[in-house]
């Protein structure tokens, strides 16, 4: 590609160290503090009055990226950042020697990697700084990094270009910290309750699980069509078939289908399922879980979400589907048991549905536009119509609806649960009355999976199972927009050939 002025001249200067003899891209660093660990250091010994002359009694090695640079006569003051903090370096021409110092002074910029050596102490105006005896170019950038002060704006180049996102703006690399913390005591919580991680297959001869569209491959040396999965429940229900009491996977799930705040092509699922358990037991789970994880990461039981205070403590309240959109939009659905009656219904109401919609599909419609954008506190909406819950068991006390359960937290839900449906017979029921939708247009209908049938054939004991958006969670505890913003490289489209956009940089000081 085609470099632009910019890349030139700091390529320019790259060149000008080989000359040199020195490397702009060597093969090794050498460390022995962190910028937080040297800060650390340096107030204890200061608080302990070791201090030499006010300098750190050793010598101290850092490495990090130039954030910032400025050059007052035989100094150069510049502040380095690694991955625990910033610290400044303070070189002086007659510490480092007039050569190095003119390397710094004329080929160094903001964003280069170095390796700076010497000893601590505190300046006049009280920031703790390395008095610099040695740098070490470690990596010459090519590419400014985005404006200091403003950060990179850009929504788009900081989807396209994370990386970029991540130099400019600390608050998005809080976010996916935030995120690992998240996963890492979704973990904890499973694992210290008998859960036993997992691993299914991403790519599938039939995929299955849920309603969706998937995307489809061919498989070379198979000379057959698999599918990426949508889901990963059909094979952990295998797994307590085979016996297996208590199983999950946080899995990487796959949908083709629009883009939008909430939905997201690829994606990240947390399915457990627990042998002997109901969906009476999988929700006082999920009440647990959610606190455990915000007690574990925030330190309590509340989070805010767009303004609101959000307060998990368990025992959520529960609803049933029916009674919340009786109440929110005046409809009985069980009153329409045809799909035309139900939609006209619907329409009058003010619900926005296409024509030729199914049974089932004006449902849900319902739901998501009557019922779930005003759900704030956390609730569970429970009892589901069979129609819209293929995999879930019904009801003992009414077979037309479904021991099924959705968590809802800040206008949208988090998770879908159910007492799994373990009888096989019914199961097949249940995956001919889908290809029946499947035929009337439904194209997120599920497939009939015949070996998930034999599964169950061989008995599968009662069973609960549940499955969490680690995405939406993630958004909703970090107060975050779009799934796009806690992805750290979403799906976009690809855009013309065109050279490679540059963010707003910050102006190049007097050593450019």
């Amino acid at each position: 590609m085609e470099l632009s002025d910019l890349q030139k001249i700091r390529r320019a200067k790259a060149e000008a160290l080989q000359e040199r003899g020195v490397s702009a891209y060597p093969s090794r660093a050498t460390r022995t503090h962190t910028t937080a660990e040297a800060l650390a250091l340096f107030e204890s010994e200061e608080a302990k009055d070791a201090l030499a002359d006010g300098h750190s009694p050793e010598t101290i090695t850092l490495t990090g990226r130039i954030v910032s640079y400025r050059h007052m006569g035989k100094t150069v003051f510049a502040h380095i950042r690694d991955g625990h903090g910033e610290l400044q370096l303070y070189i002086r021409k007659d510490a480092v020697g007039e050569d190095a110092y003119a390397d710094v002074l004329k080929l160094y910029d903001v964003g280069d990697f170095v390796q700076a050596s010497g000893e601590l102490f505190r300046t006049r105006m009280g920031e703790v700084s390395l008095r610099t005896n040695a740098t070490v170019m470690l990596s010459k950038a090519l590419n400014a990094p985005p404006e200091k002060w403003h950060g990179l704006q850009d929504i788009e180049l900081r989807y396209r270009q994370r990386y970029a996102d991540l130099i400019a703006n600390a608050s998005v690399r809080q976010v996916f910290e935030t995120r690992s913390r998240i996963v890492s005591a979704i973990r904890h919580f499973l694992d210290s309750r008998g859960y036993l991680e997992v691993e299914t297959p991403v790519l599938q001869p039939l995929y299955g699980g849920a309603a969706a569209r998937p995307f489809t491959t061919h498989h070379n040396a198979l000379d057959q069509t698999f599918y990426l999965r949508i889901a990963d429940e059909l094979y952990l229900k295998r797994l307590i078939v085979g016996g297996y009491e208590r199983v999950y996977e946080i899995a990487k799930d796959f949908r083709n289908e629009g883009i939008d705040r909430n939905h997201s092509p690829e994606f990240t699922m947390l399915e457990f399922y627990q042998a002997y358990g109901d969906y009476e037991q999988m929700m006082e789970m999920v009440e647990q879980l959610v606190s455990s994880v915000i007690q574990e990461v925030f330190g309590g039981s509340t989070f805010t979400w767009q303004g609101h205070e959000i307060d998990v403590t368990p025992p959520w309240p529960r609803k049933t589907l029916r009674e919340a959109i009786r109440e929110e939009s005046g409809i009985d659905y069980t009153e329409y048991p045809d799909a035309d009656s139900l939609l006209a219904a619907a329409r009058k109401a003010g619900a926005d549905i296409e024509s030729g919609t199914v049974w089932p599909r004006i449902v849900d419609e319902l739901l998501k536009q009557f019922v779930r954008p005003f759900i704030v506190q956390p609730m569970f909406l429970i009892d589901y119509p069979v129609e819209l819950s293929p995999l879930a068991k019904r009801k003992p006390d009414d077979p037309t609806h479904a021991e099924r359960f959705q968590p809802y937290i800040g206008g949208g839900e988090i998770g879908n649960a159910f007492t799994e449906l373990n009888d096989p017979m019914d199961q097949l029921a249940r995956f001919l009355d889908q290809q029946e939708d499947r035929e009337a247009g439904d194209e997120e209908a599920m497939p009939i999976d015949e070996d998930f049938i034999n599964a169950l054939m061989y008995g599968m004991p009662p069973t609960g199972g549940v499955g969490i958006g680690i995405d939406r969670l993630v958004m909703l505890l970090t107060d975050q927009a779009t799934l796009r913003d806690v992805i750290l490289f979403p799906a976009m489209r690809n855009l013309p050939s065109t050279p490679v956009d540059e963010p707003e940089i910050v102006s190049e000081s007097t050593n450019g």
